[in-house]
């Protein structure tokens, strides 16, 4: 499965080799066949190093496409087109989405062998970080005003728009667990849909580690969550998601994570991507941009207000907002790509390492900083 010659961002920011084989030429001839925006010599100008799929943007019959091919037991042709869906009905109320593009048959993904690919046309403006890794920081304070705004935004449009849970758990982000009354009883519950978990936590003390260090943080939410409607979000606001043109966000990407959560769990992922520093935590007080949190909550504010409650509510997410996440890596870790190492870092560092950063001096800053914002 493993691709040495092409090499991917790690999950310590290091370059690796990657699980994916490239975009390549046959992919391209296969493709041509289904996609009239591709030309039979279609050729490669970039290969992104986002380590958990393939993608590359190439020359089409029309300018630049970007295509990304994902491996079956990760997205099939349906399942991407729940997020297709979405994103037609953003686009459709005004949010600068990407434009995905349809095949001949009128699909907007495609299924081949052993991979799906989806192919989006390249999206208008400036592509900031695209050459940033995972959780870099955010640090432009007028961005982040702007990037909070740009969220709001979409959040206004997605009120409108009703589909069912995504038919998978593997890199999705969820809320399900944690509006859940028990959590554990609901992980157990799901366990026999999910082999690769399922064997994972066979081997750990899962439930006395989740009793112990991310537990404690979800005493409370999900009686408090039963308020906060369901809402589909975009669920992974980096801003390495977004292009921008003269100050202001230009087009909104990659809805792989998307699913209905919540206005706040969106807007709590948001900070926890742009403003922790988590693969530096060593900085101490350096690794957390408090004015960037700040700053993305004040420009949600901007276009849709939020109650005193609602802010703590916030705040209350932030320690608990990877938690679904964190099992979906675990899941993809150990159940496709049969990385027990990577799957040990979403676990230790990231299920369990998150929350226990929230008890440092900066993590406690962070949330008193949120809460005194109410």
């Amino acid at each position: 499965m493993t691709s040495s010659s092409h090499r991917v961002q790690g999950l310590n920011n290091d370059e690796v080799a990657a699980d994916w084989p490239p975009i390549s030429a046959q992919d391209i001839v296969w493709l041509h066949a289904r996609y009239p925006q591709l030309a039979a010599d279609s050729q490669p100008r970039w290969h992104s190093p986002r380590p958990l799929s393939a993608a590359a943007i190439v020359e089409g019959t029309h300018g630049a496409v970007f295509i990304k091919r994902h491996h079956h037991s990760v997205r099939s042709a349906a399942c991407l087109e729940e997020e297709h869906r979405f994103i037609a009905h953003l686009a459709t109320a005004g949010v600068p989405v990407v434009q995905v593009l349809s095949a001949a048959d009128g699909h907007t993904a495609v299924e081949h062998g052993q991979w799906t690919f989806e192919l989006h046309a390249v999206g208008a403006g400036e592509d900031l970080y695209r050459d940033a890794v995972s959780w870099s920081l955010l640090t432009d304070i007028a961005r982040a005003c702007e990037a909070g705004r740009a969220l709001a935004q979409l959040h206004r449009a997605a009120a409108r728009y009703h589909a069912p849970q995504r038919s998978t758990h593997v890199l999705v982000a969820r809320d399900d667990l944690i509006r859940a009354d028990d959590p554990i009883a609901a992980i157990k519950a799901e366990l026999h849909e999910r082999p690769g978990l399922a064997r994972y936590l066979a081997r750990i003390p899962w439930e006395a580690q989740l009793q112990r260090d991310v537990l404690p943080w979800h005493a409370g939410l999900a009686e408090r969550l039963r308020h906060e409607p369901r809402l589909w979000a975009h669920n992974d606001w980096h801003v390495s998601n977004l292009l921008w043109r003269d100050g202001q966000v230009s087009t909104v990407l990659d809805f792989g994570l998307a699913s209905p959560t919540s206005a706040l769990f969106d807007l709590a992922t948001a900070i926890e991507r742009n403003a922790i520093a988590w693969l530096e935590l060593e900085r101490g007080m350096d690794a957390v941009r408090i004015d960037i949190a700040l700053a993305l909550l004040d420009g949600y504010r901007q276009v849709l207000p939020l109650s005193a409650a609602r802010v703590h509510l916030l705040a209350d997410l932030l320690p608990m907002v990877h938690f679904d996440f964190a099992l979906s890596e675990v899941e993809y870790f150990e159940g496709v790509t049969g990385s027990t190492t990577n799957a040990d870092v979403a676990w230790q560092p990231f299920m369990l390492g998150h929350p226990a950063w929230f008890h440092s001096t900066p993590g406690k800053a962070l949330l008193q900083a949120l809460r005194a914002a109410a």
